[in-house]
Formats: C-alpha cells, structure tokens, sequence
C-alpha cells in the first residue's frame, strides 16, 4: 500500500474538515503530514516553497462564473493573498499565501457567492471542463453545461467519490471545436450525432455525446483516451460519467502511484470488458458510438470577438498571460462584464477569460477600455497560445521557473518572428504536465541537467504535429533556458508553412 492510500486509510480525507479549528488556533506546524495530504481534499494546499502560506483550488464547474464570484475571488486575492490569481487549464481559480487561521472566512465569503473549493485535489474528481461558450457558441452541437452540473452536483460533498485511487479529469462538451482537450482525459464525453439504424429518429438526428476513457498526460506520458464505442443521450450522460466514476473506485489499481490512474485499468481489461462493465451497472444495452462532429485535426480557443448564436450579441475572449491575472485587473474584468454585458463571465482551458453577451452596439466601447490594452482581445498568435502551469515559485514538483519565462520567450518571439498565425506553445515545469504540454504545438517540459559540468535550468522541447516530417521532431533535450527563444525562433523561421 502507498503512503497516500495508508493515510486514506488511517482516515477519509474530508474528515480533516474537523481539525481545521485546532490547526487555526495552533499554527500550520501543528499539521501532520497526513492532514497536510488531506487538506488537498478540502481543496487547500500546503506548499513547502512557502510554508505557511498556503494556496486554495476554487471549483468553478464548466468555467461559467459571473461578476460577483470573481469580484469576491479578487477581493479574497487582495485581503489574504499576494495581489494576484492564477487561472488554470481546467477552467477554475487558485489563490495563493493565505494562513491556515483563514481559511474559514475565505470558505465563508466564497459560499456567499456559490463557490467552493472541495475535493479540488488529491484523489478526486477534480474541476469538470466544458466548451467556456456553452449555451452561447454559434458552433455547438448542444448545450452541456447542464450535464456538467448534474455530474457535479453527485459528487461534490459526497463521501462516496473521495476515495479513488488517483485523480480524475472529465470534460463532458457539446462544442465542435475541440477546445477542452478531450483525449486526455480520463473521461471525454465529446459532440455526436447518433442515427437510429441508418435513419435519424422521427427525421430528426438523435443529438448527444460519444465517451472515450484512459486519457492522461503525466505517468508516464501522454495516453490518448479509448474509445468506448458509446453514444450517451443527455438525459443519461452524467450517470455514464457517473458509473464510470465507480468503476474506476472499484477496480482502479493502487498500487504504485504513478499507476494508478484509470488508463492502466483500461489497458488491462480492454475497451470491449470496460464497456461490458459499463452496461452491467447502467442496467441497459448502450448504443454504439454515433457520428463523431469534433475536427479531427486543430481546435478553437474561443479567443477574440466572435458573434454568438443569439442575435446580436457577441463574446469577447480575453487573453491572460500565462493565466496569471492581478487582482486590479480581475476586479476591472467583472466591471466590464456588468457594464458591457450581463454579469457572466466564463474561464477558458486555456488561461483565458471571456466576457459574453455583449451587444453589438457595446463592442466598441469594450475593446476601447484600457484593460483590453493589457488583457487583449486581439493578442499575437504566439502569446493567444500560452499556457503555462505554476512552475517552481510555488509547485515543489516544478523544476524551473515557468510563468515569467514562459511570458518572456513569447514576447521576444513576436518582436523576432512577427505574427506566427495561431500557435500553442505550453509549458510544464515537470513531467506530470499540468501546462498540457504533451498537446501543444510546442510543449516545453522543464528540467535541471548537467551542461558542460553545470546543472543548469533547461528544458525538453516537444514538437506538435504543426511540425510533422521536421528533424527536429523527436524533443529537443537539455535545452539552456537562456537560449530557448533562438532556439525556437531557428525551428519557427524555417517552418513558416507550419505555422500559417
């Protein structure tokens, strides 16, 4: 038994909840190692870069929030933290250098406005990520934002989902841009169209989702996720999530862990077995995968001004560096989203914000604000692509610095090279991706190596299929951060093609 599943064992991980008092009054050294794996299950998170100050995973299911929820989160950001926030690629909100002695009036004001922070770590279902323009994409097969929520709505507080055997990440999207990454994750509920025997039902097509399972990135790299040869009507989607779910808590290995996750339980029974099991506990024959309505190469970011499906309104995408964000500017995002549109505001896997409905005779107003000169709408193709996880300042799984670098090499790609066109370039301070490197057209994966008889920080550089039948298609290793933009300005300059 691994010492994660040893404390599991010892006690569940939301009964930490009851030691929180004592822990407040007596100090954060008073914290066992186990509690301090606990506290993960409440969302809150020590980090040995910063002891004592501590950082809180906000769950913002689908990415959809509102003015008032980020005003409240800016303010928690100002009052208890360092002045800014990070937004992370599944869609929610971190916030940083907080005391433990705190985290009951952050739970508190975060509850006024509909948020929490449970089960946002550790061995659990972490933050569920939809299409950020659900309901308003002028793309989208359906709505599945409230699929998302019903899923949630199982799971979240319920002791009988906070003992899986690792983590585990669902996309669940009606969107046919392919804009939440579903290969991998362990569940990718995805757009389909399902005919009745050849025919579409009553002259209508049947509308809903395939599912695919096992796709991860870390542990020992990226696994695409399998195919179930599924179709899931909404009225049944999250129960499929759902049984799902427990079939991973039933059967998921947990043993060492760096293989527990719900791939190595899917590479040892098979897509055929898994489904089988599937059905048994659904209580019904599923019908086979329907008419797969993603692209099946490249995706959208859902950045800059697009027209919505509803007449006359539009959704502005606004780019946020590396989805590290001041609190200044958050609370002035919430105010251009009150003034501009209705309130709604939507987080993007990709860092980003979103300002929806704004009507088109306010969309000259908005991208005259002065924000949209710092959080811009009409960013560069190679800083609209950024991406980047926490990196060593506060991740103590992180080897190199990643969000001010990752910014910096953007920059002088664009003064070098000019316009890329559209271009992912994502980083990850280590190998358990959570930059989503393994998917970018340029990943970057960091590292300490030996160069010349010195470790420096360096980094693997990782090619997308943008750059397929280029030497350099096999990573680039032991890269030296300092030369890192001439090294990708020689692979960009030759390979304009690529990146048109």
């Amino acid at each position: 038994m691994n010492k994660i599943e040893e404390y599991k064992s010892e006690k569940p991980g939301l009964e930490v909840m009851h030691d929180l008092p004592r822990y407040a009054e007596e100090g954060w050294e008073a914290i066992t190692d186990g509690d301090k794996e606990r506290l993960k299950w409440l969302g809150v998170f020590f980090r040995r870069q910063t002891p004592g100050k501590f950082m809180m995973r906000v769950r913002i299911p689908n990415g959809m929030s509102n003015s008032e929820q980020l005003r409240v989160i800016a303010e928690l950001g100002q009052d208890c933290g360092k002045g800014f926030v990070d937004i992370t690629t599944r869609q929610q909100v971190q916030l940083r250098w907080f005391r433990i002695d705190q985290v009951r009036q952050i739970w508190d004001r975060l509850e006024s406005v509909g948020l929490v922070s449970l089960q946002t770590g550790m061995d659990n279902i972490r933050n569920v990520v939809g299409c950020p323009l659900s309901g308003l994409g002028a793309n989208e097969l359906l709505d599945a934002s409230a699929m998302v929520r019903e899923y949630n709505d199982m799971f979240v507080g319920n002791p009988e989902y906070t003992n899986l055997p690792r983590k585990f990440n669902v996309t669940i999207t009606g969107c046919m841009d392919n804009c939440t990454h579903g290969s991998t994750q362990d569940i990718s509920l995805t757009p389909a169209v399902c005919p009745d025997e050849g025919e579409p039902v009553l002259g209508f097509p049947v509308l809903g989702f395939n599912v695919a399972v096992g796709g991860k990135q870390g542990s020992g790299g990226f696994r695409p996720a399998t195919p179930l040869n599924v179709f899931a009507a909404p009225s049944i989607a999250a129960e499929v999530c759902n049984q799902i779910t427990l079939i991973f808590r039933d059967h998921g290995p947990r043993e060492a862990r760096n293989k527990c996750r719900l791939a190595f339980l899917v590479d040892e029974w098979g897509a055929d077995r898994f489904r089988e099991e599937l059905e048994r506990r659904m209580g019904c024959i599923l019908p086979p995968a329907g008419r797969d309505m993603t692209p099946e190469d490249g995706s959208t970011d859902h950045m800059g001004i697009s027209a919505q499906k509803q007449a006359g309104l539009n959704a502005a995408g606004l780019v946020v560096p590396a989805g590290r964000i001041s609190c200044g500017q958050l609370l002035e995002v919430a105010r251009l989203a009150d003034t501009y549109g209705d309130g709604q505001l939507r987080l993007t896997p990709g860092q980003n914000l979103i300002i929806p409905n704004v009507p088109d005779a306010r969309l000259e107003g908005l991208k005259a604000e002065p924000l949209l000169t710092e959080l811009r709408h009409d960013a560069p193709g190679i800083m609209r692509g950024l991406v980047s996880c926490t990196g060593i300042d506060y991740c103590h799984f992180a080897q190199i610095e990643t969000k001010e670098l990752a910014v910096k090499t953007a920059a002088k790609l664009h003064k070098t090279l000019g316009d890329t066109g559209p271009l992912t370039m994502h980083w990850s301070g280590c190998s358990n991706a959570c930059g989503n490197h393994t998917v970018a057209d340029i990943g970057i994966q960091g590292k300490r190596a030996r160069v010349d008889g010195e470790v420096i920080d360096a980094v693997d550089v990782f090619l997308g299929d943008k750059f397929a039948g280029m030497a350099e298609r096999e990573p680039l290793t032991n890269v030296p951060c300092d030369v890192l933009p001439e090294v990708l300005t020689r692979i960009l300059g030759r390979t304009p093609a690529a990146v048109a």
